[in-house]
Protein backbone atom coordinates (compact mmCIF):
# COMPACT_ATOMS: atom_id res chain seq x y z
CA UNK A 1 0.00 0.00 0.00
CA UNK A 2 1.06 3.61 -0.51
CA UNK A 3 2.76 5.37 2.40
CA UNK A 4 2.18 9.00 3.27
CA UNK A 5 4.60 11.05 5.38
CA UNK A 6 2.95 13.06 8.13
CA UNK A 7 4.49 15.64 10.42
CA UNK A 8 2.30 16.36 13.45
CA UNK A 9 4.36 18.59 15.73
CA UNK A 10 7.90 17.26 16.05
CA UNK A 11 7.10 13.72 14.92
CA UNK A 12 7.72 12.34 11.45
CA UNK A 13 6.38 8.93 10.47
CA UNK A 14 4.87 7.08 7.51
CA UNK A 15 1.22 6.17 7.21
CA UNK A 16 0.57 2.63 6.07
CA UNK A 17 -3.15 2.50 5.15
CA UNK A 18 -3.27 -1.20 6.10
CA UNK A 19 -2.06 -0.52 9.64
CA UNK A 20 -2.96 3.06 10.57
CA UNK A 21 -6.40 4.61 10.84
CA UNK A 22 -7.09 7.56 8.53
CA UNK A 23 -9.93 9.49 6.90
CA UNK A 24 -10.86 9.31 3.22
CA UNK A 25 -13.02 11.79 1.33
CA UNK A 26 -16.07 10.74 -0.70
CA UNK A 27 -16.49 13.40 -3.42
CA UNK A 28 -19.85 11.94 -4.52
CA UNK A 29 -21.42 12.66 -1.13
CA UNK A 30 -19.14 15.37 0.31
CA UNK A 31 -18.53 13.16 3.37
CA UNK A 32 -15.62 11.37 5.03
CA UNK A 33 -15.16 7.73 5.97
CA UNK A 34 -12.92 6.46 8.80
CA UNK A 35 -10.67 3.57 7.68
CA UNK A 36 -9.43 1.41 10.59
CA UNK A 37 -7.94 -1.68 8.94
CA UNK A 38 -6.16 -2.85 12.11
CA UNK A 39 -9.60 -3.68 13.59
CA UNK A 40 -9.78 -6.76 11.34
CA UNK A 41 -7.37 -8.40 13.82
CA UNK A 42 -9.92 -8.34 16.64
CA UNK A 43 -11.76 -11.59 17.51
CA UNK A 44 -15.43 -11.85 16.56
CA UNK A 45 -18.04 -13.15 18.99
CA UNK A 46 -21.01 -11.27 17.57
CA UNK A 47 -23.98 -12.31 15.48
CA UNK A 48 -23.50 -15.05 12.92
CA UNK A 49 -26.00 -15.23 10.07
CA UNK A 50 -27.58 -18.41 8.77
CA UNK A 51 -25.93 -19.61 5.55
CA UNK A 52 -28.10 -18.74 2.53
CA UNK A 53 -30.32 -21.38 0.96
CA UNK A 54 -28.36 -23.00 -1.85
CA UNK A 55 -30.93 -25.54 -3.03
CA UNK A 56 -33.67 -23.33 -4.47
CA UNK A 57 -36.21 -25.10 -6.70
CA UNK A 58 -36.37 -23.92 -10.32
CA UNK A 59 -40.11 -23.50 -9.96
CA UNK A 60 -42.06 -23.12 -6.70
CA UNK A 61 -45.88 -22.98 -6.89
CA UNK A 62 -45.85 -20.83 -3.74
CA UNK A 63 -43.39 -18.21 -5.07
CA UNK A 64 -45.36 -15.14 -6.28
CA UNK A 65 -42.64 -14.22 -8.80
CA UNK A 66 -42.65 -17.49 -10.77
CA UNK A 67 -44.35 -17.65 -14.19
CA UNK A 68 -48.08 -18.40 -14.08
CA UNK A 69 -48.35 -18.03 -10.28
CA UNK A 70 -50.96 -15.98 -8.43
CA UNK A 71 -49.70 -13.05 -6.37
CA UNK A 72 -51.02 -11.78 -3.01
CA UNK A 73 -53.56 -9.42 -4.64
CA UNK A 74 -55.02 -12.16 -6.82
CA UNK A 75 -53.28 -11.11 -10.03
CA UNK A 76 -51.70 -13.87 -12.11
CA UNK A 77 -48.25 -13.67 -13.70
CA UNK A 78 -47.93 -14.41 -17.38
CA UNK A 79 -46.07 -17.55 -18.42
CA UNK A 80 -43.02 -15.43 -19.21
CA UNK A 81 -39.83 -16.88 -20.65
CA UNK A 82 -37.56 -13.81 -20.44
CA UNK A 83 -37.80 -10.58 -18.44
CA UNK A 84 -41.18 -9.74 -16.90
CA UNK A 85 -42.39 -6.41 -15.46
CA UNK A 86 -45.49 -5.77 -13.35
CA UNK A 87 -46.82 -3.09 -11.01
CA UNK A 88 -45.69 -3.61 -7.40
CA UNK A 89 -48.61 -5.00 -5.41
CA UNK A 90 -47.56 -3.00 -2.34
CA UNK A 91 -46.12 0.23 -3.80
CA UNK A 92 -44.36 2.86 -1.70
CA UNK A 93 -45.34 5.43 -4.34
CA UNK A 94 -48.65 5.83 -6.18
CA UNK A 95 -49.55 8.21 -9.03
CA UNK A 96 -52.28 9.99 -7.08
CA UNK A 97 -51.79 11.49 -3.62
CA UNK A 98 -53.14 14.69 -2.04
CA UNK A 99 -50.91 17.75 -1.76
CA UNK A 100 -50.26 18.75 1.89
CA UNK A 101 -50.36 22.44 0.92
CA UNK A 102 -47.85 25.23 1.54
CA UNK A 103 -49.08 26.75 4.81
CA UNK A 104 -46.64 24.91 7.09
CA UNK A 105 -44.39 25.58 10.06
CA UNK A 106 -40.68 25.44 9.06
CA UNK A 107 -40.11 22.60 11.55
CA UNK A 108 -43.05 20.53 10.27
CA UNK A 109 -42.76 20.52 6.49
CA UNK A 110 -44.20 18.00 4.07
CA UNK A 111 -44.60 17.73 0.30
CA UNK A 112 -46.60 15.64 -2.10
CA UNK A 113 -44.94 12.34 -3.07
CA UNK A 114 -46.20 10.67 -6.23
CA UNK A 115 -44.83 7.98 -8.48
CA UNK A 116 -45.00 4.38 -9.60
CA UNK A 117 -43.27 1.21 -8.38
CA UNK A 118 -42.59 -1.74 -10.65
CA UNK A 119 -41.09 -5.19 -10.11
CA UNK A 120 -38.92 -6.70 -12.82
CA UNK A 121 -38.08 -10.40 -12.98
CA UNK A 122 -34.79 -11.15 -14.74
CA UNK A 123 -35.51 -14.77 -15.64
CA UNK A 124 -38.33 -17.36 -15.33
CA UNK A 125 -36.19 -19.70 -13.20
CA UNK A 126 -35.80 -19.20 -9.45
CA UNK A 127 -32.50 -21.08 -9.20
CA UNK A 128 -30.44 -18.69 -11.32
CA UNK A 129 -28.89 -15.30 -10.57
CA UNK A 130 -27.32 -12.75 -12.94
CA UNK A 131 -23.81 -14.33 -12.93
CA UNK A 132 -25.33 -17.71 -13.83
CA UNK A 133 -27.47 -16.35 -16.65
CA UNK A 134 -26.36 -16.46 -20.30
CA UNK A 135 -24.90 -13.32 -21.88
CA UNK A 136 -27.90 -12.66 -24.13
CA UNK A 137 -30.24 -13.05 -21.13
CA UNK A 138 -28.32 -10.38 -19.17
CA UNK A 139 -28.40 -8.09 -22.22
CA UNK A 140 -32.20 -8.41 -22.19
CA UNK A 141 -32.20 -7.27 -18.56
CA UNK A 142 -30.11 -4.21 -19.47
CA UNK A 143 -32.35 -3.44 -22.46
CA UNK A 144 -35.42 -3.64 -20.22
CA UNK A 145 -33.78 -1.34 -17.65
CA UNK A 146 -33.12 1.20 -20.41
CA UNK A 147 -36.69 0.82 -21.70
CA UNK A 148 -38.16 1.51 -18.26
CA UNK A 149 -35.94 4.57 -17.74
CA UNK A 150 -37.04 5.89 -21.12
CA UNK A 151 -40.72 5.17 -20.46
CA UNK A 152 -40.95 6.43 -16.86
CA UNK A 153 -38.31 9.11 -17.28
CA UNK A 154 -40.39 10.83 -19.96
CA UNK A 155 -42.38 12.42 -17.11
CA UNK A 156 -40.78 11.53 -13.75
CA UNK A 157 -37.63 13.43 -12.58
CA UNK A 158 -36.06 10.29 -11.09
CA UNK A 159 -36.19 6.59 -11.99
CA UNK A 160 -34.39 4.37 -9.47
CA UNK A 161 -33.41 0.86 -10.57
CA UNK A 162 -32.31 -1.21 -7.58
CA UNK A 163 -31.81 -4.85 -6.63
CA UNK A 164 -31.86 -6.25 -3.10
CA UNK A 165 -30.29 -9.69 -3.41
CA UNK A 166 -30.47 -12.24 -0.62
CA UNK A 167 -32.50 -12.60 2.57
CA UNK A 168 -29.76 -10.69 4.45
CA UNK A 169 -30.69 -7.62 2.40
CA UNK A 170 -34.42 -8.00 3.05
CA UNK A 171 -35.24 -9.82 -0.17
CA UNK A 172 -38.46 -11.74 0.49
CA UNK A 173 -38.44 -13.95 -2.63
CA UNK A 174 -35.63 -16.23 -3.87
CA UNK A 175 -36.15 -15.33 -7.51
CA UNK A 176 -33.90 -13.14 -9.71
CA UNK A 177 -35.56 -9.72 -9.76
CA UNK A 178 -35.17 -6.01 -9.09
CA UNK A 179 -37.43 -3.02 -8.55
CA UNK A 180 -37.89 0.23 -10.45
CA UNK A 181 -39.37 3.22 -8.62
CA UNK A 182 -40.14 6.49 -10.39
CA UNK A 183 -40.82 9.62 -8.33
CA UNK A 184 -41.99 13.20 -8.85
CA UNK A 185 -39.07 14.36 -6.70
CA UNK A 186 -35.29 13.94 -6.72
CA UNK A 187 -34.48 11.66 -3.73
CA UNK A 188 -31.78 12.55 -1.18
CA UNK A 189 -28.88 10.45 -2.52
CA UNK A 190 -29.14 11.44 -6.20
CA UNK A 191 -29.79 15.07 -5.19
CA UNK A 192 -26.56 15.05 -3.16
CA UNK A 193 -24.68 13.31 -5.97
CA UNK A 194 -26.04 15.84 -8.46
CA UNK A 195 -24.81 18.75 -6.33
CA UNK A 196 -21.35 17.24 -5.80
CA UNK A 197 -20.84 16.30 -9.46
CA UNK A 198 -22.04 19.74 -10.62
CA UNK A 199 -19.64 21.50 -8.23
CA UNK A 200 -16.70 19.36 -9.38
CA UNK A 201 -17.53 19.95 -13.05
CA UNK A 202 -17.69 23.72 -12.53
CA UNK A 203 -14.27 23.71 -10.83
CA UNK A 204 -12.43 21.22 -13.06
CA UNK A 205 -14.26 21.30 -16.42
CA UNK A 206 -14.63 17.51 -16.58
CA UNK A 207 -17.17 15.06 -15.14
CA UNK A 208 -15.90 13.85 -11.76
CA UNK A 209 -16.48 10.15 -12.37
CA UNK A 210 -15.00 10.18 -15.86
CA UNK A 211 -11.77 11.64 -14.45
CA UNK A 212 -11.99 9.22 -11.51
CA UNK A 213 -12.33 6.17 -13.80
CA UNK A 214 -9.28 7.27 -15.78
CA UNK A 215 -7.24 7.72 -12.59
CA UNK A 216 -8.28 4.32 -11.21
CA UNK A 217 -7.49 2.60 -14.53
CA UNK A 218 -3.97 4.06 -14.38
CA UNK A 219 -3.35 3.27 -10.69
CA UNK A 220 -4.77 -0.30 -10.87
CA UNK A 221 -4.69 -0.87 -7.08
CA UNK A 222 -8.50 -0.78 -6.62
CA UNK A 223 -9.56 -2.26 -9.98
CA UNK A 224 -11.53 -5.51 -9.68
CA UNK A 225 -12.49 -6.16 -13.33
CA UNK A 226 -12.19 -4.06 -16.47
CA UNK A 227 -12.88 -4.12 -20.20
CA UNK A 228 -12.49 -1.67 -23.12
CA UNK A 229 -15.81 0.03 -22.23
CA UNK A 230 -16.23 -0.59 -18.48
CA UNK A 231 -14.40 -0.47 -15.17
CA UNK A 232 -15.38 -1.94 -11.77
CA UNK A 233 -13.45 -0.72 -8.74
CA UNK A 234 -13.63 -0.77 -4.97
CA UNK A 235 -13.91 3.03 -4.64
CA UNK A 236 -11.20 4.87 -2.71
CA UNK A 237 -13.93 6.06 -0.29
CA UNK A 238 -15.83 2.74 0.00
CA UNK A 239 -17.83 2.23 3.20
CA UNK A 240 -19.05 -1.36 2.88
CA UNK A 241 -16.28 -4.02 2.97
CA UNK A 242 -16.53 -5.22 -0.64
CA UNK A 243 -18.42 -2.26 -2.10
CA UNK A 244 -17.83 -1.65 -5.81
CA UNK A 245 -18.50 1.13 -8.29
CA UNK A 246 -19.22 0.21 -11.92
CA UNK A 247 -18.35 2.92 -14.47
CA UNK A 248 -18.39 3.35 -18.25
CA UNK A 249 -15.13 4.71 -19.65
CA UNK A 250 -16.97 6.95 -22.14
CA UNK A 251 -18.97 9.96 -20.97
CA UNK A 252 -22.52 8.58 -20.62
CA UNK A 253 -25.38 10.45 -18.94
CA UNK A 254 -28.02 7.72 -18.67
CA UNK A 255 -28.42 3.98 -19.22
CA UNK A 256 -30.60 4.81 -22.23
CA UNK A 257 -27.51 6.32 -23.95
CA UNK A 258 -25.52 3.07 -24.01
CA UNK A 259 -24.73 1.64 -27.44
CA UNK A 260 -25.46 -1.99 -28.36
CA UNK A 261 -21.75 -2.78 -27.93
CA UNK A 262 -21.63 -1.08 -24.51
CA UNK A 263 -24.71 -3.01 -23.34
CA UNK A 264 -23.07 -6.27 -24.34
CA UNK A 265 -19.89 -5.17 -22.55
CA UNK A 266 -21.95 -4.28 -19.48
CA UNK A 267 -23.57 -7.72 -19.45
CA UNK A 268 -20.10 -9.29 -19.58
CA UNK A 269 -18.53 -7.18 -16.82
CA UNK A 270 -21.58 -7.59 -14.55
CA UNK A 271 -21.32 -11.38 -14.87
CA UNK A 272 -17.56 -11.24 -14.17
CA UNK A 273 -17.96 -8.97 -11.13
CA UNK A 274 -20.87 -10.92 -9.64
CA UNK A 275 -19.07 -14.23 -10.23
CA UNK A 276 -16.16 -12.91 -8.16
CA UNK A 277 -18.59 -11.86 -5.45
CA UNK A 278 -20.09 -15.37 -5.34
CA UNK A 279 -16.65 -17.00 -5.41
CA UNK A 280 -15.41 -14.95 -2.43
CA UNK A 281 -17.22 -17.10 0.15
CA UNK A 282 -18.72 -19.63 -2.31
CA UNK A 283 -22.30 -18.52 -1.72
CA UNK A 284 -24.87 -16.53 -3.64
CA UNK A 285 -23.47 -13.16 -2.49
CA UNK A 286 -26.01 -10.74 -0.96
CA UNK A 287 -25.98 -7.06 -1.88
CA UNK A 288 -28.03 -3.99 -2.62
CA UNK A 289 -27.21 -2.34 -5.93
CA UNK A 290 -28.61 0.50 -7.97
CA UNK A 291 -28.06 2.74 -10.98
CA UNK A 292 -27.49 6.49 -10.81
CA UNK A 293 -27.65 8.61 -13.95
CA UNK A 294 -28.64 12.13 -14.92
CA UNK A 295 -32.18 13.11 -13.76
CA UNK A 296 -35.04 12.74 -16.22
CA UNK A 297 -38.50 14.25 -16.78
CA UNK A 298 -38.19 18.06 -16.76
CA UNK A 299 -34.38 17.69 -16.41
CA UNK A 300 -34.09 16.11 -19.90
CA UNK A 301 -34.03 19.62 -21.38
CA UNK A 302 -31.28 20.80 -19.03
CA UNK A 303 -27.50 20.59 -19.41
CA UNK A 304 -26.43 17.57 -17.34
CA UNK A 305 -22.84 17.38 -18.60
CA UNK A 306 -21.61 17.01 -15.00
CA UNK A 307 -23.29 13.61 -14.68
CA UNK A 308 -21.72 10.24 -15.39
CA UNK A 309 -23.76 7.03 -15.36
CA UNK A 310 -22.67 4.59 -12.63
CA UNK A 311 -23.86 1.64 -10.56
CA UNK A 312 -23.24 1.09 -6.84
CA UNK A 313 -22.94 -2.38 -5.29
CA UNK A 314 -23.23 -2.52 -1.48
CA UNK A 315 -22.61 -6.05 -0.10
CA UNK A 316 -22.82 -6.45 3.71
CA UNK A 317 -20.46 -9.42 4.20
CA UNK A 318 -17.10 -8.82 5.84
CA UNK A 319 -15.30 -11.84 7.30
CA UNK A 320 -17.20 -14.84 5.94
CA UNK A 321 -20.50 -15.95 4.47
CA UNK A 322 -22.06 -15.66 7.91
CA UNK A 323 -20.49 -12.52 9.42
CA UNK A 324 -21.71 -9.19 8.12
CA UNK A 325 -20.75 -5.57 8.63
CA UNK A 326 -23.18 -3.68 10.86
CA UNK A 327 -23.77 0.07 10.48
CA UNK A 328 -24.40 0.88 14.13
CA UNK A 329 -23.05 3.03 16.96
CA UNK A 330 -20.29 5.24 15.57
CA UNK A 331 -21.55 4.86 11.98
CA UNK A 332 -25.07 5.97 12.94
CA UNK A 333 -24.06 8.72 15.36
CA UNK A 334 -20.76 10.06 14.02
CA UNK A 335 -19.63 8.95 10.54
CA UNK A 336 -19.05 5.95 8.30
CA UNK A 337 -16.22 3.57 9.28
CA UNK A 338 -14.68 0.47 7.68
CA UNK A 339 -12.34 -2.28 8.94
CA UNK A 340 -10.70 -3.32 5.66
CA UNK A 341 -8.90 -0.98 3.26
CA UNK A 342 -10.42 -0.63 -0.22
CA UNK A 343 -7.09 -1.78 -1.65
CA UNK A 344 -7.18 -5.01 0.39
CA UNK A 345 -10.77 -5.66 -0.67
CA UNK A 346 -10.01 -4.99 -4.35
CA UNK A 347 -6.96 -7.27 -4.33
CA UNK A 348 -8.96 -10.09 -2.75
CA UNK A 349 -11.76 -9.76 -5.32
CA UNK A 350 -9.37 -9.24 -8.24
CA UNK A 351 -7.48 -12.46 -7.50
CA UNK A 352 -10.61 -14.64 -7.44
CA UNK A 353 -11.35 -16.86 -10.46
CA UNK A 354 -13.87 -15.74 -13.06
CA UNK A 355 -15.36 -19.20 -13.41
CA UNK A 356 -18.36 -19.49 -11.09
CA UNK A 357 -17.89 -22.00 -8.28
CA UNK A 358 -21.22 -23.66 -9.11
CA UNK A 359 -20.17 -24.27 -12.71
CA UNK A 360 -16.86 -25.66 -11.47
CA UNK A 361 -18.66 -27.95 -9.00
CA UNK A 362 -21.02 -29.16 -11.75
CA UNK A 363 -18.08 -29.91 -14.04
CA UNK A 364 -16.26 -31.78 -11.29
CA UNK A 365 -19.43 -33.69 -10.42
CA UNK A 366 -20.01 -34.54 -14.08
CA UNK A 367 -16.41 -35.71 -14.46
CA UNK A 368 -16.65 -37.90 -11.36
CA UNK A 369 -19.93 -39.46 -12.55
CA UNK A 370 -18.34 -40.17 -15.91
CA UNK A 371 -15.35 -41.70 -14.19
CA UNK A 372 -17.55 -43.82 -11.88
CA UNK A 373 -19.64 -44.91 -14.84
CA UNK A 374 -16.57 -46.11 -16.69
CA UNK A 375 -15.49 -48.43 -13.89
Amino acid sequence: GSRVSLNPGNFVFCLNPSDHQHLRYNPLRDTWVLVSAHRMKRPWAGQVEKPPEEHIPRYDPGNPLCPGNTRANGKVNSHYDSTYVFENDFPALQPDAPDPGSDQHPLFQSKAARGVCKVMCFHPWSDVTLPLMKMHEVVKVIDKWAGLVEELGATYPWVQIFENKGAMMGCSNPHPHCQVWASNFLPNEPALSDRCQRSYYQKHGEPMLQQYARQEAERKERVVVESPDWLAVVPYWATWPYQTLLLPRRHVLRITDLTTEEREGLADIMRRLLTKYDNLFEISFPYSMGWHGAPTGPHLKEDNSHWQLHAHYYPPLLRSAMVKKFMVGYEMLAQEQRDLTPEQAAEKLRNLPEEHYKNRENQEKGGKEKEDGGK
